[in-house]
């Protein structure tokens, strides 16, 4: 699985449910990482593993559940008021990752050691051990950081551009490739298509892997009767000159991908997804239970049965 943000974490909690944990891979975005406090963050890679390692909290899918911000409040009387919020065990993670980067060890190296730590026993994999950060264009207040447009602005502006600072000297790691040239099949989750799966896409060659693997690629709809799973999407859809719909969703990913899943109140748009050379898959794809993950799960690798 391709993954990025709270949506693909939701659909590999499923999939990490009903599979051998040992047959699954999972290639995560870190185009969202940034420094705060002068530690490593990597929002989408903790994301991936906390839900794994049963300490995300369901609902809100970020984090750490019941997690305390004694060590914040403390920062705010040096720092300022926080945008961000890292909880006090949430630091452990950041601390150990940035203790690790300093001493020269990989970002794959040091996801490998927390998934181990954490005990999640599938592969989960940085899409690049080089920096990459997503800086959107909006509207109202030009260039921003990711972070700060997503939380510290809570995505109010109108991105009308985006940019992977740094994706023409990163590499994807040859783990990644190896992962994608040897799956049997690939998922992409419901995430945003421009900021959470877009950076990985944006790697050299991994479109064109995707694309020489597109009939066994399935794709989720990150739109649902006009509104995102999570996060601005719709905006981004809007600003960016696409159609904020399923439709317009799997119009983006239709280069890669071969099956669309789109929500049963979207089933009046499967026919134009057709026509665009991609196989519409009409269920529940709203994950917002344990259970529904594992329902959506096992319809999608009903696909994949020979």
């Amino acid at each position: 699985m391709l993954a990025g943000g709270v949506g693909a974490a939701r659909l590999l909690r499923g999939l990490y449910a009903l599979v051998d944990p040992n047959a699954l891979t999972v290639i995560v975005n870190t185009a969202d990482d940034d420094e705060f406090y002068g530690l490593h963050v990597s929002p989408d890679v903790d994301t991936v593993l906390y839900s794994l390692a049963g300490l995300a909290p369901v609902k809100r899918g970020w984090g750490i559940a019941h997690d305390s911000f004694h060590c914040l409040s403390a920062l705010e009387k040096y720092y300022g008021p926080a945008w961000f919020q890292l909880g006090d065990r949430d630091l452990a993670t950041h601390l150990f990752r940035t203790d690790a980067l300093r001493r020269g060890r990989t970002l794959t190296e040091v996801t490998h050691a927390q998934a181990r730590a954490l005990g999640v026993r599938c592969r989960v994999l940085p899409m690049s051990n080089e920096r990459v950060r997503t800086f959107v264009r909006t509207r109202e207040a030009g260039w921003l950081p990711f972070q700060r447009y997503l939380v510290h602005h809570s995505a109010t502006e109108t991105v009308v551009n985006i940019r992977f600072r740094g994706i023409r000297r990163a590499r994807p790691t040859q783990a990644v490739v190896r992962a994608l040239q040897n799956a049997d099949w690939i998922f992409l989750p419901p995430s945003n298509p421009f900021v959470s799966l877009g950076p990985i896409f944006a790697l050299p060659g991994i479109r064109a892997l995707l694309a020489g693997k597109r009939r066994r690629v399935i794709a989720v709809s990150p739109i649902v009767a006009g509104e995102p799973v999570k996060g601005p999407l719709h905006k981004m859809l809007s600003g960016l000159g696409h159609e904020v719909s399923a439709y317009g969703a799997a119009k983006l990913l239709r280069p890669v991908a071969h099956f669309f899943a789109l929500d049963r109140r979207d089933a009046s748009e499967a026919p134009r997804i057709e026509r665009l050379g991609m196989q519409p898959i009409v269920t529940e794809i709203l994950l917002h239970s344990a259970e529904r993950s594992r329902n959506l799960a096992a319809t999608l690798l009903e696909l994949t049965r020979p």
